[in-house]
């Protein structure tokens, strides 16, 4: 258990259908029912960057910082085990996402100058789940150049679940023909 043995040291902001209420939440409530994981609260990027759909309304934080909007999203931490299982939903092993740091403070925090948080620190050091470098330029460019400051219900409709979407392609090549194909 995370809380007894202290073995939820990783903490990763998630900012999409991890999140409460979306529909790959259930990844975290089974890993909160194991002890693998503990929310954290609702945080902010300290940095702005660009939070887009990709196909079937994906969410893609891109490795943009100043571009876009300070991302609203949830903190996590969780156990090696838990990490090792975003992961794997996240595909970093197959290029669809990059885990890399990201600096965060609480949502709520109007004046995160005089806030301690997390390990009694300003800003909270995590991991985020990044678009992969191999892609993210043109997904920023798919979408205008344009993004938004949290995935919502509204930017989540029309969101397609991996097991509906077409099974003969690989989501990078969903990624590729959404990229190279004229934005609505």
């Amino acid at each position: 258990m995370c809380v007894e043995n202290n073995t939820c040291t990783n903490l990763i902001f998630t900012y999409g259908t991890l999140k409460r209420g979306f529909s790959n939440h259930v990844l975290l409530q089974d890993l909160m029912r194991t002890g693998d994981a503990v929310f954290k609260g609702t945080y902010r990027t300290v940095d702005k960057y660009p939070l887009v759909c990709g196909p079937y309304r994906v969410p893609f934080l891109l490795n943009m910082p100043g571009s876009g909007h300070r991302v609203t999203g949830e903190l996590y931490a969780v156990s090696a085990r838990g990490l090792d299982r975003v992961d794997e939903l996240e595909g970093t092993s197959r290029g669809h996402y990059e885990r890399l740091p990201i600096q965060l403070v609480p949502a709520d925090d109007e004046n995160e100058e005089e806030t301690l948080n997390c390990a009694g620190e300003v800003s909270c050091a995590a991991e985020g789940y990044y678009a992969h470098k191999s892609y993210e330029k043109e997904m920023w460019k798919r979408n205008g150049g344009k993004g938004f400051w949290i995935y919502s219900e509204i930017e989540a409709k029309g969101y397609v679940k991996r097991k509906d979407r077409p099974q003969n392609l690989s989501f990078l090549d969903h990624i590729r023909i959404f990229i190279s194909s004229p934005s609505d």
